[in-house]
């Protein structure tokens, strides 16, 4: 087991002892959705659920840590640990209770030592996960597989500071250089019959916006992740553009023009 040497130790038994071990390749903060100071965090885990996070920060910028780093905690979902032994590390910063303000600099200055401290001892590398279970750093709601039913953690202002502040002082602070992202992952052809349930999903907003660089839009307002008859009827403009014709080009998505359309990751 690995401990922040800046942190106090509070450690979460038996969970501590009993999650299997994981081998440390992203760093993920969270907003709790209470004001509470890392002890009330701790009572919160040890006390009142069988869940818990690594670490918890307070607005004062105090840390605790709960869990060793290499060991499992329960707070990212598929991100706590995957097939090949890696998972995630999780931080639980205090928040008003519906998770909307922004990071105090107390706050953001923790967060900041401890980015660098996971690259540092952990070898997490100096980029925001690409996927979900690329390593690097990010926030609860940046990939679906980090939750169980989606989350609203953190909120936008906090997400803006991930982006503007804390991980480009991650990497100030690390000394080094954020890693260029590689060609963008492209999402698999999900299945005719899928497009045929009319889904929910970010993939149709991303197809949407894949179909207005190409010049195929029929969207009045912009895509979104709803499928309506605008998203067929860009797609069909798509599938002409590719040469097909007839029922070839009735705008439902086949593998074909899905792989040629390059729709990335969400």
């Amino acid at each position: 087991m690995a401990w922040y040497p800046d942190a106090q130790r509070m450690e979460v038994q038996p969970e501590g002892d009993d999650q299997p071990a994981i081998r440390p390749t992203q760093l993920i903060f969270h907003s709790i959705a209470a004001p509470w100071t890392p002890r009330r965090t701790y009572e919160f885990w040890r006390d009142d659920t069988n869940l818990e996070s690594h670490f918890g920060v307070g607005y004062d910028g105090s840390v605790a840590q709960y869990i060793g780093t290499e060991t499992r905690a329960d707070a990212n979902y598929l991100a706590n640990r995957r097939a090949d032994g890696s998972g995630a590390v999780s931080v639980e910063t205090a928040s008003d209770d519906e998770a909307t303000d922004p990071w105090t600099d107390a706050q953001i200055d923790t967060l900041i030592r401890l980015g660098v401290w996971m690259h540092q001892h952990h070898g997490v590398p100096l980029r925001v996960c690409r996927w979900a279970s690329d390593p690097g750093f990010g926030y609860h709601r940046l990939h679906d597989d980090w939750s169980d039913g989606g989350t609203d953690c953190p909120g936008d202002a906090r997400v803006d500071q991930f982006h503007d502040v804390v991980f480009p002082g991650i990497v100030q602070a690390a000394g080094g250089t954020a890693e260029p992202a590689p060609a963008a992952q492209l999402e698999r052809f999900p299945g005719a019959d899928w497009f045929q349930d009319e889904p929910d999903s970010p993939i149709i907003t991303a197809m949407g916006r894949r179909l207005e660089a190409e010049g195929c839009s029929a969207y009045s307002d912009g895509p979104g992740p709803q499928w309506t008859d605008s998203d067929r009827r860009s797609y069909a403009k798509w599938q002409r553009k590719l040469g097909f014709s007839g029922a070839d080009a009735d705008g439902w998505p086949g593998r074909v023009s899905w792989d040629a359309l390059k729709v990335p990751r969400s």
